[in-house]
């Protein structure tokens, strides 16, 4: 580690005040036991971009400026002759934050990015996937401030994963919860 004094809000929540609630709560007796996000991997699929080349290079740009780290393109295993789709041919973007960059892309997307999405009511509870991860979609990327909304050319939409260190649904849902993620009231 280096010199830097700077911690992310939401870490220093987290071993504050999250960490030792969810202890608590659930009774564990080391603080190993207690659930903590590993990573968050944004992704988006972009269909259109086998015809156009530039979609891509602008999804990588816009999607490094949202992550705070670069993004990579995504490219294709195999051969769709449905999707005019062959093997190798860049048909995405995506990355993975992991540490500070991670805590720090969390709190915006709690604090700003989700209020700005219209017509917002809370994000679905179904998204877990039975082993403690939390995925979500996104339609319109332009409700991330880091994204010039006049340099738009097109409106693609973003998967956002949420990794946890815990199996269990219901210990990953409370993490998050705790995170300030709004999930909508059943």
């Amino acid at each position: 580690m280096s010199n830097n004094t700077y911690t992310p809000r939401l870490k220093k929540e987290y071993n504050d005040r999250i960490q030792p609630a969810l202890k608590e709560k659930f009774g564990f007796k080391s603080n190993m036991r207690v659930p903590r996000l590993n990573k968050i991997v944004l992704n988006q699929g972009l269909g259109a971009a086998v015809a156009d080349k530039k979609i891509i290079e602008a999804a990588v740009k816009e999607m490094t400026s949202v992550a705070g780290q670069k993004a990579v393109p995504t490219y294709s295993k195999k051969d769709i002759s449905n999707f005019k789709l062959r093997k190798g041919v860049a048909i995405g973007a995506k990355v993975t934050l992991r540490g500070e960059k991670m805590y720090d892309f969390l709190d915006r997307l709690v604090s700003v990015s989700l209020p700005r999405t219209r017509d917002f009511r809370g994000i679905k509870r179904k998204g877990f996937d039975g082993r403690g991860n939390y995925s979500m979609g996104i339609t319109e990327q332009i409700i991330f401030p880091e994204i010039d909304i006049d340099k738009v050319n097109r409106i693609n939409g973003m998967d956002i994963t949420f990794v946890t260190s815990t199996n269990d649904d219901q210990e990953a849902f409370e993490l998050l919860n705790e995170f300030g993620l709004p999930f909508k009231k059943n």
